[in-house]
Protein backbone atom coordinates (compact mmCIF):
# COMPACT_ATOMS: atom_id res chain seq x y z
CA UNK A 1 0.00 0.00 0.00
CA UNK A 2 1.15 3.61 -0.45
CA UNK A 3 1.27 5.62 2.11
CA UNK A 4 1.84 9.64 3.58
CA UNK A 5 3.07 10.30 7.34
CA UNK A 6 1.21 12.46 9.01
CA UNK A 7 2.09 15.48 10.19
CA UNK A 8 0.03 17.59 12.49
CA UNK A 9 0.00 21.35 12.71
CA UNK A 10 -1.71 24.56 13.21
CA UNK A 11 -3.29 25.59 10.12
CA UNK A 12 -5.74 28.46 8.52
CA UNK A 13 -8.36 26.64 6.53
CA UNK A 14 -10.19 29.21 3.36
CA UNK A 15 -13.73 28.78 2.77
CA UNK A 16 -15.00 29.16 -0.55
CA UNK A 17 -18.26 30.28 -1.66
CA UNK A 18 -20.22 33.14 -3.60
CA UNK A 19 -23.37 35.78 -3.87
CA UNK A 20 -24.03 38.87 -5.56
CA UNK A 21 -23.28 42.06 -4.72
CA UNK A 22 -26.15 44.55 -2.89
CA UNK A 23 -26.19 47.97 -2.09
CA UNK A 24 -26.14 48.70 1.71
CA UNK A 25 -28.90 51.18 1.83
CA UNK A 26 -31.58 50.90 -1.33
CA UNK A 27 -34.47 53.43 -0.84
CA UNK A 28 -37.32 55.21 -2.57
CA UNK A 29 -36.82 59.46 -2.59
CA UNK A 30 -40.21 60.16 -1.80
CA UNK A 31 -41.73 63.91 -2.21
CA UNK A 32 -43.07 65.25 1.50
CA UNK A 33 -44.74 67.90 -0.25
CA UNK A 34 -47.15 68.64 -3.28
CA UNK A 35 -46.33 70.99 -6.70
CA UNK A 36 -44.91 71.15 -9.91
CA UNK A 37 -41.30 69.76 -10.72
CA UNK A 38 -39.92 73.42 -10.83
CA UNK A 39 -36.10 71.95 -11.70
CA UNK A 40 -33.74 68.86 -11.78
CA UNK A 41 -30.00 68.47 -11.05
CA UNK A 42 -27.78 67.39 -14.22
CA UNK A 43 -26.90 64.33 -12.60
CA UNK A 44 -30.37 63.15 -11.86
CA UNK A 45 -30.99 60.70 -14.34
CA UNK A 46 -30.43 56.88 -14.20
CA UNK A 47 -27.42 55.62 -13.28
CA UNK A 48 -26.15 59.33 -12.19
CA UNK A 49 -24.27 59.98 -8.88
CA UNK A 50 -24.75 62.49 -6.36
CA UNK A 51 -23.66 63.63 -3.42
CA UNK A 52 -25.35 63.67 0.46
CA UNK A 53 -27.61 66.16 1.34
CA UNK A 54 -27.40 67.16 -2.82
CA UNK A 55 -30.40 68.84 -4.29
CA UNK A 56 -31.72 66.73 -6.75
CA UNK A 57 -35.49 67.45 -7.42
CA UNK A 58 -36.80 71.15 -6.80
CA UNK A 59 -40.73 71.39 -6.42
CA UNK A 60 -42.09 74.94 -6.96
CA UNK A 61 -41.86 77.08 -3.78
CA UNK A 62 -43.92 79.98 -4.56
CA UNK A 63 -47.56 78.80 -2.56
CA UNK A 64 -45.08 77.24 0.32
CA UNK A 65 -43.82 81.07 0.44
CA UNK A 66 -47.40 82.58 0.65
CA UNK A 67 -47.86 80.03 3.61
CA UNK A 68 -45.01 81.37 5.59
CA UNK A 69 -46.42 85.27 4.75
CA UNK A 70 -49.62 84.78 6.30
CA UNK A 71 -48.01 82.78 9.44
CA UNK A 72 -45.81 85.32 9.98
CA UNK A 73 -48.68 87.51 10.35
CA UNK A 74 -50.83 85.63 12.51
CA UNK A 75 -47.97 85.15 14.80
CA UNK A 76 -47.31 89.39 14.88
CA UNK A 77 -51.09 89.32 15.80
CA UNK A 78 -50.73 86.54 18.78
CA UNK A 79 -47.45 88.83 20.40
CA UNK A 80 -49.99 91.77 19.86
CA UNK A 81 -53.00 90.06 21.93
CA UNK A 82 -50.73 88.96 24.89
CA UNK A 83 -49.13 92.10 24.93
CA UNK A 84 -52.31 93.73 25.38
CA UNK A 85 -53.94 91.03 27.91
CA UNK A 86 -50.55 91.46 30.25
CA UNK A 87 -51.17 95.21 30.12
CA UNK A 88 -55.00 94.63 31.07
CA UNK A 89 -54.13 92.30 33.34
CA UNK A 90 -51.30 94.73 35.33
CA UNK A 91 -54.19 97.07 35.03
CA UNK A 92 -56.67 94.84 36.67
CA UNK A 93 -54.45 93.97 39.64
CA UNK A 94 -53.39 97.52 40.48
CA UNK A 95 -57.73 98.67 40.62
CA UNK A 96 -58.06 95.64 43.00
CA UNK A 97 -55.52 96.88 45.31
CA UNK A 98 -57.06 100.43 45.20
CA UNK A 99 -60.06 98.91 46.57
CA UNK A 100 -57.98 97.88 49.43
CA UNK A 101 -58.11 94.40 49.73
CA UNK A 102 -55.18 91.77 48.78
CA UNK A 103 -56.93 89.23 47.46
CA UNK A 104 -58.35 88.88 43.66
CA UNK A 105 -59.67 86.48 42.08
CA UNK A 106 -57.77 84.72 38.73
CA UNK A 107 -60.54 85.88 36.13
CA UNK A 108 -60.32 89.64 37.73
CA UNK A 109 -57.09 89.41 37.26
CA UNK A 110 -57.18 88.26 33.23
CA UNK A 111 -55.35 85.12 34.04
CA UNK A 112 -57.09 82.68 31.90
CA UNK A 113 -57.13 85.47 28.91
CA UNK A 114 -53.50 85.69 29.37
CA UNK A 115 -52.96 82.03 29.02
CA UNK A 116 -55.22 81.60 25.68
CA UNK A 117 -52.97 84.15 24.09
CA UNK A 118 -49.80 82.79 25.14
CA UNK A 119 -51.33 79.22 23.93
CA UNK A 120 -52.48 80.81 20.45
CA UNK A 121 -48.81 82.24 20.01
CA UNK A 122 -47.07 79.42 20.69
CA UNK A 123 -49.72 77.90 17.93
CA UNK A 124 -49.37 80.60 15.41
CA UNK A 125 -45.37 79.73 15.70
CA UNK A 126 -45.64 76.05 15.51
CA UNK A 127 -47.36 76.65 12.14
CA UNK A 128 -45.33 79.55 10.92
CA UNK A 129 -42.40 76.20 11.79
CA UNK A 130 -44.63 73.86 9.97
CA UNK A 131 -44.70 76.44 6.87
CA UNK A 132 -40.48 77.12 6.62
CA UNK A 133 -40.28 73.40 7.12
CA UNK A 134 -42.76 72.60 4.37
CA UNK A 135 -40.71 75.38 2.02
CA UNK A 136 -37.37 73.66 3.16
CA UNK A 137 -38.68 70.02 1.90
CA UNK A 138 -39.84 71.63 -1.70
CA UNK A 139 -35.54 70.63 -2.15
CA UNK A 140 -35.58 67.06 -2.43
CA UNK A 141 -32.30 65.34 -1.21
CA UNK A 142 -30.91 62.23 0.02
CA UNK A 143 -28.99 61.69 3.30
CA UNK A 144 -26.14 59.79 2.01
CA UNK A 145 -23.45 59.76 -1.35
CA UNK A 146 -25.42 57.34 -3.74
CA UNK A 147 -26.35 56.36 -7.27
CA UNK A 148 -30.03 56.48 -9.19
CA UNK A 149 -31.17 53.10 -9.95
CA UNK A 150 -34.38 54.77 -10.91
CA UNK A 151 -36.37 57.63 -12.28
CA UNK A 152 -39.65 59.00 -11.76
CA UNK A 153 -40.81 62.49 -12.71
CA UNK A 154 -38.92 65.38 -14.48
CA UNK A 155 -39.39 69.19 -15.14
CA UNK A 156 -42.91 70.14 -15.67
CA UNK A 157 -44.28 67.37 -14.00
CA UNK A 158 -47.01 68.10 -10.78
CA UNK A 159 -46.41 65.45 -7.79
CA UNK A 160 -48.46 65.14 -4.85
CA UNK A 161 -47.09 64.24 -1.07
CA UNK A 162 -46.18 61.05 -0.95
CA UNK A 163 -44.55 60.56 -4.50
CA UNK A 164 -41.44 58.57 -5.41
CA UNK A 165 -39.18 60.39 -7.39
CA UNK A 166 -36.58 58.17 -7.55
CA UNK A 167 -34.78 54.98 -6.69
CA UNK A 168 -31.55 55.26 -5.14
CA UNK A 169 -29.27 53.27 -3.68
CA UNK A 170 -25.84 53.90 -1.20
CA UNK A 171 -22.38 53.97 -3.15
CA UNK A 172 -20.22 54.70 -0.03
CA UNK A 173 -20.64 50.62 1.14
CA UNK A 174 -21.61 47.52 -0.99
CA UNK A 175 -22.39 43.96 0.68
CA UNK A 176 -22.98 40.54 -0.09
CA UNK A 177 -24.76 37.50 1.54
CA UNK A 178 -22.60 34.47 1.96
CA UNK A 179 -24.11 31.20 2.34
CA UNK A 180 -21.63 28.72 4.66
CA UNK A 181 -22.60 25.29 5.35
CA UNK A 182 -22.05 23.72 9.47
CA UNK A 183 -18.43 22.60 8.35
CA UNK A 184 -17.65 26.26 6.81
CA UNK A 185 -18.63 27.81 10.16
CA UNK A 186 -16.68 25.96 12.25
CA UNK A 187 -13.45 27.47 10.22
CA UNK A 188 -14.04 30.85 10.40
CA UNK A 189 -14.73 33.62 13.24
CA UNK A 190 -17.45 35.05 12.52
CA UNK A 191 -19.37 37.88 14.61
CA UNK A 192 -22.24 35.92 16.14
CA UNK A 193 -24.37 38.82 16.77
CA UNK A 194 -24.62 38.42 20.79
CA UNK A 195 -27.56 39.97 22.28
CA UNK A 196 -24.91 41.58 24.76
CA UNK A 197 -23.07 44.09 22.58
CA UNK A 198 -19.62 43.46 24.50
CA UNK A 199 -19.53 40.38 23.03
CA UNK A 200 -19.90 41.20 19.28
CA UNK A 201 -16.52 40.98 17.86
CA UNK A 202 -15.62 44.45 16.08
CA UNK A 203 -14.66 43.17 12.59
CA UNK A 204 -14.61 39.43 11.33
CA UNK A 205 -12.82 37.48 8.67
CA UNK A 206 -10.68 39.00 5.62
CA UNK A 207 -12.57 38.27 2.37
CA UNK A 208 -11.24 38.22 -1.12
CA UNK A 209 -14.21 38.72 -3.87
CA UNK A 210 -13.54 37.94 -7.34
CA UNK A 211 -15.68 38.20 -10.50
CA UNK A 212 -15.19 38.09 -14.37
CA UNK A 213 -16.20 41.65 -15.93
CA UNK A 214 -15.13 41.95 -19.75
CA UNK A 215 -13.31 39.15 -20.22
CA UNK A 216 -10.85 39.78 -17.47
CA UNK A 217 -10.76 38.64 -13.56
CA UNK A 218 -11.13 41.41 -10.91
CA UNK A 219 -10.28 41.70 -6.94
CA UNK A 220 -11.49 43.40 -4.23
CA UNK A 221 -11.52 43.47 -0.41
CA UNK A 222 -13.85 43.02 2.08
CA UNK A 223 -14.46 41.60 5.71
CA UNK A 224 -17.52 40.14 7.43
CA UNK A 225 -19.09 42.37 9.64
CA UNK A 226 -22.48 40.16 10.77
CA UNK A 227 -24.44 37.14 10.28
CA UNK A 228 -28.10 36.97 9.38
CA UNK A 229 -31.40 36.93 12.48
CA UNK A 230 -32.06 33.50 11.84
CA UNK A 231 -30.78 30.13 9.77
CA UNK A 232 -32.67 29.70 6.14
CA UNK A 233 -35.24 26.92 6.46
CA UNK A 234 -35.19 25.55 3.10
CA UNK A 235 -31.37 24.92 2.65
CA UNK A 236 -30.30 25.16 6.50
CA UNK A 237 -27.43 27.33 5.86
CA UNK A 238 -25.74 30.81 7.84
CA UNK A 239 -25.32 33.72 6.27
CA UNK A 240 -22.26 35.60 6.33
CA UNK A 241 -22.93 39.45 5.40
CA UNK A 242 -19.56 40.73 4.05
CA UNK A 243 -19.18 44.57 3.26
CA UNK A 244 -16.73 46.58 0.48
CA UNK A 245 -15.78 50.07 1.24
CA UNK A 246 -16.32 52.64 -1.17
CA UNK A 247 -16.72 49.86 -3.89
CA UNK A 248 -17.26 52.53 -6.56
CA UNK A 249 -13.66 54.44 -6.14
CA UNK A 250 -11.08 53.98 -8.73
CA UNK A 251 -7.91 52.90 -8.02
CA UNK A 252 -4.84 55.35 -9.23
CA UNK A 253 -3.14 53.10 -12.53
CA UNK A 254 -5.93 50.58 -11.70
CA UNK A 255 -8.81 50.05 -14.69
CA UNK A 256 -10.65 47.64 -12.26
CA UNK A 257 -14.15 48.10 -12.62
CA UNK A 258 -16.57 48.94 -10.00
CA UNK A 259 -18.53 46.55 -8.02
CA UNK A 260 -21.72 46.80 -9.30
CA UNK A 261 -24.72 45.53 -7.65
CA UNK A 262 -25.99 42.59 -9.62
CA UNK A 263 -22.90 41.36 -9.96
CA UNK A 264 -21.92 37.51 -9.02
CA UNK A 265 -18.86 37.36 -7.31
CA UNK A 266 -17.09 33.70 -6.06
CA UNK A 267 -15.66 34.73 -2.22
CA UNK A 268 -12.74 33.26 -0.42
CA UNK A 269 -13.32 33.76 3.45
CA UNK A 270 -9.68 33.33 5.41
CA UNK A 271 -10.24 31.04 8.35
CA UNK A 272 -8.99 31.05 12.03
CA UNK A 273 -6.12 29.12 13.13
CA UNK A 274 -7.12 25.25 13.43
CA UNK A 275 -4.26 22.77 15.81
CA UNK A 276 -3.50 19.46 14.90
CA UNK A 277 -4.57 19.65 10.79
CA UNK A 278 -3.54 17.28 8.39
CA UNK A 279 -3.81 17.91 4.78
CA UNK A 280 -4.22 13.69 2.97
CA UNK A 281 -5.19 13.25 -0.20
CA UNK A 282 -9.02 12.73 -1.31
CA UNK A 283 -8.47 9.15 -2.32
CA UNK A 284 -7.29 8.25 1.45
CA UNK A 285 -10.91 9.23 2.86
CA UNK A 286 -13.32 6.07 3.11
CA UNK A 287 -17.20 6.20 2.51
CA UNK A 288 -17.71 6.23 6.09
CA UNK A 289 -15.31 9.33 7.03
CA UNK A 290 -12.37 7.05 8.30
CA UNK A 291 -8.78 6.11 6.90
CA UNK A 292 -6.91 3.30 7.00
CA UNK A 293 -3.29 3.76 8.67
CA UNK A 294 -0.80 1.32 9.02
CA UNK A 295 0.67 0.40 12.96
CA UNK A 296 4.10 -0.55 14.04
CA UNK A 297 3.49 -4.47 13.43
CA UNK A 298 2.52 -3.81 9.69
CA UNK A 299 -1.14 -4.32 10.29
CA UNK A 300 -4.05 -2.02 8.20
CA UNK A 301 -5.95 -0.46 11.22
CA UNK A 302 -9.22 1.85 10.29
CA UNK A 303 -8.83 5.20 12.28
CA UNK A 304 -11.76 7.70 12.58
CA UNK A 305 -10.73 11.24 11.82
CA UNK A 306 -12.85 14.25 11.41
CA UNK A 307 -12.90 16.21 8.01
CA UNK A 308 -12.86 19.56 8.39
CA UNK A 309 -12.43 20.40 4.43
CA UNK A 310 -11.88 18.71 1.16
CA UNK A 311 -11.93 19.59 -2.35
CA UNK A 312 -11.13 17.52 -5.96
CA UNK A 313 -8.20 16.13 -4.70
CA UNK A 314 -7.53 17.16 -1.02
CA UNK A 315 -9.02 16.82 2.36
CA UNK A 316 -7.53 18.50 5.25
CA UNK A 317 -8.54 16.08 8.73
CA UNK A 318 -8.22 16.03 12.60
CA UNK A 319 -7.81 13.10 14.87
CA UNK A 320 -3.90 11.65 13.63
CA UNK A 321 -1.19 11.37 15.73
CA UNK A 322 2.42 12.58 14.69
CA UNK A 323 4.33 10.38 12.29
CA UNK A 324 1.05 8.15 11.77
CA UNK A 325 0.89 6.18 8.34
CA UNK A 326 -2.20 6.69 6.32
CA UNK A 327 -2.96 4.62 3.69
CA UNK A 328 -3.24 6.57 0.67
CA UNK A 329 -3.54 4.00 -2.21
CA UNK A 330 -4.39 0.94 -1.88
CA UNK A 331 -5.62 -3.01 -3.31
CA UNK A 332 -9.07 -3.58 -3.63
CA UNK A 333 -9.04 -6.44 -1.43
CA UNK A 334 -7.52 -4.53 1.51
CA UNK A 335 -9.59 -5.13 4.70
CA UNK A 336 -8.57 -3.64 8.44
CA UNK A 337 -6.31 -6.33 10.32
CA UNK A 338 -4.91 -7.36 7.32
CA UNK A 339 -0.95 -7.46 7.45
CA UNK A 340 0.60 -4.93 4.06
CA UNK A 341 3.91 -4.00 3.01
CA UNK A 342 4.53 -0.08 2.73
CA UNK A 343 5.56 2.21 0.12
CA UNK A 344 6.33 5.71 1.53
CA UNK A 345 4.49 8.51 -1.26
CA UNK A 346 5.61 12.20 -0.90
CA UNK A 347 2.32 13.21 -3.10
CA UNK A 348 -0.28 11.57 -4.94
CA UNK A 349 -2.94 13.29 -7.70
CA UNK A 350 -1.85 16.64 -7.05
CA UNK A 351 -2.54 17.53 -3.49
CA UNK A 352 0.19 19.34 -1.29
CA UNK A 353 1.30 18.34 1.89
Amino acid sequence: VDVVIARPAMRALSVETQGTVRPLREIKLVSQVGGRVESVSPRFAQGGFFGAGEELVKVEDVDYQFVIARAESQVAAARQRVAEEEGRALQAKREWRNLGSEQANALFLRKPQLAAAKAALRASEADLDAARLDLKRTSISAPFNGRISEKHVDVGQYIAPGTPVAGVYDTDVAQVRLPLTGRQVALLDLPLNYGDRSLEQASGAPVVLRARFANQMWEWQGHIVRTDASIDENSRVVYAVAEIDKPFAREPGSDRPPLSPGLFVNATISGRQISDVVPLPRSSLRSDDSVMVVDAQQVARVREVQVLQSNAQQLWVQGLAQGERVIVREPAATIAGMEVTVNEVAELAGAEF
